[in-house]
């Protein structure tokens, strides 16, 4: 494994001397906000949870081009059956699934699902999901823009993503699309995730090459450590992936399979 110390101290001036607090392999402080927010829910479980249980973990997720009015209500009405932790729709449906879901939570993709979108094209979209009801967001980064180790422009860009979510009290997630990265880019997409404020890292889009991996989701909670959220997505449409997931250091699921994987 490359050595994630080293790439965090490669990335950014940082003292030596002040240790990380949050058990991140980065061993060295961030100086980032998420050790003020110590949110014992993004660390890891004590202990796996029933079938039904995992219910609180999923994102019920419907992003096909081609979903109706009629598909999006019915994933809403199955996620308050069923206390699922969001339903997570594409940006044209966010109005609606707000009426639906009324106080629960409301998931938008932001940047979705190539990434490539300009900074400030991703941060109206951002603007656009908030003021209709989305109070989390999962946002493709960058990912040419990582291969060619622009660091900066990504961190600008989640930290300028991140800062508007949490003005308007939200949660923002970014998505990695780890089948497209090496280990180094995956550990330094975490790393810059972290240092820019986002509250999860999360696997795929669920539209590339393939999904989430138990591999990739320990390296993922590794390099983050304890007080950030870690979302796995792509591919999970059983109850045993999901709770090898957990297991391994998720504690956010993102799939469609929902109904499946909880037994319903």
């Amino acid at each position: 494994m490359n050595n994630i110390k080293s790439i965090a101290l490669e990335l950014w001036p940082l003292d030596e001397k002040l240790n990380s607090r949050c058990n991140g392999a980065h061993q060295v402080c961030l100086q980032c906000a998420v050790c003020g927010y110590k949110n014992k829910s993004y660390s890891l479980v004590d202990e796996l949870p029933t079938q039904q249980g995992l219910a609180k973990y999923i994102d019920h997720t419907n992003l096909k081009p081609d979903a109706t009015n009629v598909e999006i209500i019915r994933l809403c009405q199955e996620a308050r059956t069923y206390d699922f932790a969001s339903v997570c729709v594409n940006p044209y449906n966010v109005k609606l699934a707000k009426r639906e879901m009324d106080r629960r939570t409301v998931c938008s993709v932001i940047g979705f699902p190539l990434g490539a979108n300009l900074a400030h094209t991703k941060l109206e979209e951002t603007k656009l999901a908030l003021k209709q009801g989305a109070t989390e967001c999962d946002m493709v980064l960058n990912i040419a823009e990582l291969k060619e180790q622009g660091y900066n422009y990504i961190l600008t860009e989640i930290e300028k993503i991140a800062e508007l979510c949490h003005e308007n009290g939200a949660k923002l997630k970014v998505i990695l699309e780890t089948c497209l990265l090496n280990e180094r880019d995956k550990i330094v997409a975490c790393l810059i995730a972290k240092k820019a404020g986002a509250d999860f890292v999360k696997t795929s889009t669920g539209f590339s090459k393939s999904g989430a991996t138990v591999e990739d989701i320990m390296l993922m909670r590794t390099v983050v450590g304890d007080y950030m959220g870690v979302k796995a997505s792509g591919g999970i449409r059983d109850t045993d992936k999901a709770l090898q997931m957990i297991a391994a250091g998720a504690n956010r699921i993102g799939a469609s399979a929902s109904l499946a994987i909880i037994g319903a």
